[in-house]
C-alpha cells in the first residue's frame, strides 16, 4: 500500500530521491569502473593531479549512470529478484531514472571528449551500447560479451584521455583488454547465478538459465583463467622493460588474487541456490578489482596510496550495501 501511494512522488533532486537515485546506482561497484578507468590513465603520461580526479570521477560514476538506465529496461526480473530497489518499490519513475542517467552519461562523455576527442564518439557508441543491452541479456551467447565490450571502450576512453596524441598499437594495451574483457565477463556470468530464477520466470535466457549452473561455472572457469592469464602477461611486459624494478607489489597482488580467484571458482560450483551465489560473485569483483590493481601499480607503483585508499573505500561501501545477498 505504501508503494502504491508513494508510486511516482518523489520529486527530483530532492533528498529523498537522491539518496533513492544513489541506491539505484549500486556504489559498491562502480569500483568496478572506477578501477577500470584508473588502469587505462596508467598506461598513460597523466600523474596525480586535478586532471586525473576530474577523469576518475567520470569513470567511477559511469558505472552507476549506466547501471541505472539498465535497470529501466529490465523491471521484471528486477521486481521478482531485486524488490528492494527504489525503482521497483515505486518511490521513483522509469522516466525520472532514464533522464537523469542519460543525462549523467551525458557529463561522463563530455569530460572525456574534452581530453581527446575522438572519445566523443567511443562514448556515444557505448551509450547505444547499455541502452541496448536487455535484448541481448535474454540470448545465452550475449549478455556477458556484450557488457564486456562497453567495459572495454572505458578503457580505451581512459587511455586516450590520458594520452591525446596516442594510439593503441601497443601489445601491453591489447592484452589489458583482454583481461577487462574477461574478468568483466566473468563477474556479469556469475552475476547471472543470484537471478536464474527470476530470469527464467521473466524469459531471460541466460547461460545459468539454458544449460544450468554446472556448465556455466566450467565457462566461468574459462573466463577467469584467461582473465588472470591477460592480467599476468600484461605485467609482465610492463615489468620487462623496468627490468623488473618495482615488481614486488604487483606481484604479489596478482599472487594473492590467483588464491581468491580459486575460491570464487571453487565457491561457484558449489551453489545450488541463488541466494548462495553473492559469496563467489563478491569474490569475483575482488578478483577484478585486485588484478587492474596490480596491472595499474606495475605501471604507476608511485600511485600505491591511492589504489590502498581507493580498495579499502570499495570494501566499506559493499559492506553497507543495502541487501547482502545482492552483489
Amino acid at each position: 500500500m505504501k508503494s502504491a501511494v508513494m508510486k511516482n512522488s518523489l520529486p527530483i533532486l530532492s533528498k529523498e530521491f537522491i539518496k533513492a537515485y544513489i541506491i539505484t546506482m549500486r556504489p559498491y561497484l562502480m569500483f568496478v569502473s572506477g578501477i577500470t578507468g584508473l588502469v587505462g590513465f596508467s598506461f598513460g603520461s597523466i600523474e596525480l593531479s586535478l586532471n586525473l580526479f576530474i577523469l576518475f570521477s567520470a569513470a567511477f560514476l559511469s558505472y552507476g549512470f549506466g547501471q541505472a538506465l539498465t535497470d529501466c529496461f529490465q523491471i521484471d526480473t528486477d521486481s521478482i529478484s531485486s524488490p528492494y530497489r527504489p525503482l521497483i518499490k515505486g518511490l521513483v519513475s522509469k522516466y525520472q531514472i532514464l533522464f537523469l542517467s542519460l543525462a549523467g552519461l551525458g557529463y561522463c562523455v563530455i569530460v572525456f571528449s574534452f581530453f581527446n576527442k575522438v572519445n566523443l564518439l567511443l562514448g556515444i557508441i557505448s551509450g547505444i551500447g547499455l541502452a541496448s543491452y536487455t535484448p541481448f541479456k535474454r540470448k545465452w551467447w550475449g549478455g556477458p560479451f556484450y557488457n564486456s565490450w562497453i567495459v572495454g571502450i572505458l578503457f580505451i576512453m581512459s587511455f586516450l584521455a590520458s594520452n591525446p596524441s596516442s594510439d593503441l598499437n601497443s601489445l601491453k594495451l591489447f592484452t589489458a583488454i583482454g583481461a577487462i574483457f574477461f574478468g568483466y565477463a566473468n563477474f556479469v556470468l556469475s552475476g547471472y547465478f543470484k537471478d536464474i530464477s527470476a530470469d527464467k520466470a521473466t524469459g531471460y535466457n541466460t547461460l545459468p538459465v539454458v544449460f544450468g549452473r554446472k556448465v556455466s561455472s566450467l565457462i566461468s572457469d574459462i573466463f577467469a583463467v584467461l582473465s588472470f592469464s591477460f592480467s599476468a602477461i600484461t605485467i609482465y611486459l610492463i615489468l620487462i622493460v623496468k627490468n623488473f624494478g618495482n615488481s614486488f607489489i604487483p606481484i604479489s597482488i596478482l599472487i594473492i588474487t590467483l588464491i581468491i580467484l580459486f575460491i570464487a571458482q571453487f565457491r561457484l560450483h558449489r551453489v545450488v541456490q541463488d541466494e548462495e551465489a553473492y559469496h563467489s560473485i563478491s569474490l569475483v569483483v575482488h578478483s577484478y578489482i585486485l588484478l587492474l590493481s596490480a596491472i595499474a601499480l606495475a605501471n604507476k607503483p608511485e600511485w600505491s596510496i591511492v589504489l590502498i585508499i581507493f580498495y579499502s573505500c570499495y570494501i566499506f561501501t559493499l559492506k553497507v550495501r543495502p541487501v547482502k545477498n545482492q552483489i
